[in-house]
């Protein structure tokens, strides 16, 4: 009986510790299951942020060349390329997951209010206005 406990004991240790999410497990280049956009997320002055790398709709015709900001609200930034934007800002890690963030949809020129966790080795983000209920989640894996 006391090789059971031991061993239930030993189990939940171990896979609390293989299933639980670290802080910096987000980490990396991803790119969307849709394999639509890549992107890359990186921690700075303790908070998370993520760049373009590519994107099906921030592309011109040939697939490489980076389209320009032309919808950003602001008319000074219209000029740049989107690719090497950072499009995700100011996520903090909650212990849980990394909320409080901003996400900036340069097709459209609209941010949003974001949250993230990674569940089963795939990033969620969730992009919402206001609310977190009133949102979509994109999924991503993990580029290598």
């Amino acid at each position: 009986m006391r090789s059971l406990k031991l061993f239930v004991l030993l189990f939940v240790i171990l896979s609390t510790k293989l299933f639980a999410q670290t802080e910096s497990e987000i980490i990396g280049k991803w790119e969307s299951d849709n394999k639509d956009v890549q992107i890359e997320i990186f921690k700075k002055d303790g908070k998370y942020y993520g760049k373009y790398l590519w994107g099906k709709e921030i592309v011109e015709i040939d697939g490489k060349t980076s389209k320009k900001d032309t919808e950003n609200p602001d008319p000074k930034l219209r000029s740049r390329n989107v690719i090497g934007i950072t499009s995700l800002t100011d996520l903090t890690w909650n212990g849980n997951e990394y909320t409080n963030g901003k996400i900036y949809n340069a097709p459209s020129g609209d941010t949003y209010g974001c949250k993230v966790w990674i569940k089963n080795n795939k990033l969620n983000l969730r992009g919402y206005l206001g609310f977190s209920l009133l949102g979509r989640t994109a999924t991503f894996h993990r580029m290598h």
